[in-house]
């Protein structure tokens, strides 16, 4: 089966407007978008276009004003709190521009989290924990805490710690814009090696060299989807 040919998200007229006070912000109109299987999504355009109120939407993190939303085939915008939570917990993948791994805890413990989250047991807890820092190469790290990491380091624990659980979706806000281009380029290319082992990826960056290594660009622009473009860099 072409993994590609599979939907994973569909959304139709999606529209988010945020309400203050007697003043009304409209942060997204109109969104139609598919995300298939195995994808690799780039989604870019200036501050304030609707960027990362749209990462917020596809995670279930916010709830959109307007529209339609199906994840996997399930609309999601019939689910209750509880249930989005535990589609989330267990499809989609976080990984943000601030590293928010959790100082007092090890490599180990940080990437080891979600897994608890979910009552996994300890025994298999250790596996899914061993497999993904052996497979993002931070074995020799595992005992040592964020602090004494550096950016790229902290960043790659922290895709460590959004993929152990084996998800769905990995939702990336900005994932090296608070690295130097080197720990930056670890990062993309750590990314991409998830992307073609078959993770799916939707990425926010302003970044066009971050976008080179997506297999589509979108481009948002006053909350709209401008234009989109398949990467034939990739």
């Amino acid at each position: 089966m072409n993994l590609k040919a599979i939907r994973m998200i569909e959304t139709e007229g999606l529209k988010k407007v945020f309400k203050t006070g007697d003043i009304e912000t409209i942060a997204l109109i109109g969104i139609d978008l598919v995300v298939e299987q195995g994808d690799f999504i780039a989604v870019m355009g200036p501050s304030g276009c609707g960027k990362s109120t749209l990462l917020n939407l596809l995670g279930m993190i916010d709830r959109p004003t307007e529209g339609t939303y199906h994840f996997m085939g399930q609309n999601v915008l019939s689910l209750n709190e509880k249930q989005k939570t535990e589609l989330r917990k267990r499809n989609i993948g976080f990984v943000f521009q601030n590293f928010n791994l959790i100082d007092e805890l090890t490599v180990w413990e940080n990437i080891e989290l979600p897994l608890i989250y979910l009552g996994i047991k300890k025994a298999e807890r250790r596996k899914k924990v061993q497999e993904v820092v052996e497979q993002l190469e931070i074995t020799h790290r595992k005992d040592l805490f964020p602090i004494q990491l550096s950016g790229g380091q902290q960043q790659r624990v922290a895709v460590a710690r959004a993929v152990v659980a084996g998800p769905s979706l990995l939702l990336t806000d900005e994932p090296t814009g608070n690295l130097d281009s080197t720990h930056g380029e670890e990062v993309m290319n750590l990314l991409s090696r998830l992307n073609k082992k078959g993770m799916t990826i939707v990425m926010v960056t302003h970044s066009q060299r971050d976008a080179n290594y997506s297999r589509r660009v979108i481009h948002l622009f006053d909350g709209q989807i401008i234009n989109e473009n398949l990467n034939f860099l990739v």
